[in-house]
């Protein structure tokens, strides 16, 4: 069972997908990444590029609406060393629809099919695709049909529509209904925050493996989890102390990588996810998103684990 880290815009960094892989996840996927950027030498498109010698089987995502943008964007991804292209068509974000980009390219499969096309042709590696349901009602199906008809190798549905974002139940009998009419493989994504919701979700639907996003924020040790649930029956439940000790490693990696000011800026929107369920907190994790040296947060961060 394929346990993917699906991407996230300010999450799925180096730091994190080093962390995750670590921790089970099989393949990670970078931030996405503009087409449009990469093949004019962006330079902070670029960045979004960089991987550590850590990392094993890390797939890049691109977006873009132009065929042969999308095209020479796969040549110069030939360059890197990723394990898989993976074309984002499911990002709901209005920045990016507004621009023709993401999930609005569901609306036309003829465009789907030749955006697939033109980038499994200028690719070494093999292409993959992430979707939604659907998009302003039109129905995803016939996109996702042409795009295992261009040459994608897998498939990722996120059983959500574009309208609904995150909100509501993802759809489950959607996903599964695209493993049964499709021959590649199929990942599904939605609603997967703990090892159970895995689990009935994988038997529910057949597919062929998972993405976990959200519920992986702040939660890495959920890759193996299910891993061990799959084979055991049970898994291993982190305590108090292991958690934040993953969370100061992330800190530390994220220096590591951005320097301490850009580091610390980044690691406020996660902080109280590693804190979740965790009693007397809520003081702790507001203090936190006010410090900015390395040695104030350990140290803020031990004191907790001593005291509470």
């Amino acid at each position: 069972m394929l346990k993917v880290l699906a991407p996230m815009a300010g999450f799925t960094d180096m730091a994190f997908r080093e962390i995750c892989l670590e921790f089970g996840a099989d393949n990670t996927v970078t931030e996405m990444v503009s087409a449009q950027a990469l093949v004019f030498g962006d330079k902070k498109t670029k960045k979004l590029l960089e991987t550590s010698p850590k990392e094993k089987n890390v797939s890049v995502q691109i977006f873009g609406h132009d065929p042969s943008i999308m095209g020479e964007a796969a040549e110069i991804l030939n360059k890197y060393e990723f394990a898989s292209i993976d074309i984002n068509m499911g990002c709901p974000a209005p920045k990016i629809v507004k621009s023709f980009n993401g999930s609005y390219l569901l609306q036309e499969p003829s465009l789907v099919y030749n955006i697939v096309k033109e980038v499994v042709s200028s690719s070494d590696i093999p292409v993959t695709c992430k979707v939604r349901k659907s998009f302003n009602g039109i129905d995803a199906i016939k996109s996702i049909k042409n795009i295992q008809k261009a040459g994608a190798t897998r498939i990722t549905v996120h059983g959500r529509s574009r309208e609904e974002f995150y909100s509501g139940n993802a759809d489950w009998d959607y996903i599964k209904n695209v493993k049964r009419i499709l021959d590649i493989p199929v990942i599904g994504n939605g609603d997967l925050f703990t090892p159970e919701d895995a689990l009935m979700k994988i038997k529910y639907s057949g597919v062929d493996g998972i993405a976990i996003g959200r519920g992986s924020v702040g939660n890495p040790f959920i890759f193996n989890q299910i891993e061990e649930l799959l084979e055991h029956g049970d898994y291993f439940r982190p305590s108090k102390e292991e958690k934040l000790n993953v969370l100061k490693d992330h800190l530390l990696r994220e220096i590591k990588y951005k320097g301490e000011r850009l580091g610390i800026l980044e690691m406020r929107k996660v902080y109280s996810h590693y804190f979740k369920g965790m009693e007397n907190s809520k003081e702790v994790r507001n203090h936190l998103n006010q410090l900015s040296d390395k040695n104030e947060i350990i140290k803020l961060i031990d004191y907790y684990l001593d005291n509470f």
